[in-house]
């Protein structure tokens, strides 16, 4: 099945958004063989929730409250006076915070901040950003913000789709296995990536949603 323009456009996508994006997802979707109404609809559902509708293909890095970092990370900053240095402050939030993650270096490598979340579904981490490069010939690590344009997001997000076996958990309508696999153990918005899903679903077969 190809997606198409009017399925984007019923899944409330924003129209400016929907055509500037419709034509390299359906490539990248079409080569990394999301091919069946429910392959397609899973990963549009997960696309949605991960970026409110393809508006953000970047990580928000903007944290107003020191608690709310420290609550999050509290390997990195053990209570918010800690964190206070991080609260409007995205390179050093990334820097600390992503440290020594995914393939990153030290804090004051950088690296957190070069490679935090970029694309569909937030590809993160240097060792990532290597392996899309290698996997995909696409020069990621030299130019991360390459994952920002419509392109290579929807290149990454099929890639990274079909390499964590998404087409198969979506074959069997494991739409939790899916969110983990996209999401992580985390998991967030569960639900709402389910009805998603679902919506998506029933776009892409003509019926009625609601």
């Amino acid at each position: 099945m190809e997606l198409k323009l009017d399925h984007l456009l019923g899944m409330d996508v924003p129209p400016t958004l929907a055509a500037r994006i419709i034509s390299p997802l359906s490539r990248a979707l079409a080569a990394h063989d999301v091919s069946t109404p429910g392959r397609l609809a899973a990963f549009l559902g997960q696309a949605i929730v991960e970026t409110s509708g393809f508006v953000s293909l970047n990580e928000v890095l903007v944290y107003s409250s020191a608690q709310r970092i420290a609550d999050l990370f509290p390997s990195r900053v053990p209570n918010a006076a800690a964190a206070a240095r991080l609260v409007r402050q995205p390179e050093a939030f990334a820097n600390c915070c992503y440290a020594g993650k995914n393939g990153n270096g030290n804090e004051a490598s950088g690296d957190g901040f070069r490679f935090h979340g970029r694309g569909i579904f937030q590809l993160t981490g240097r060792a990532w950003y290597e392996r899309a490069a290698r996997e995909l010939g696409r020069p990621y690590v030299e130019q991360p913000d390459l994952l920002l344009k419509p392109d290579d997001a929807c290149l990454t997000a099929a890639w990274y789709w079909k390499l964590n076996h998404c087409n198969e958990l979506a074959d069997a309508r494991n739409l939790d296995g899916v969110t983990k696999a996209i999401n992580g153990p985390a998991m967030d918005q569960k639900d709402r990536r389910r009805a998603e899903t679902n919506a998506a679903l029933a776009v892409l077969l003509g019926k009625a949603v609601g």
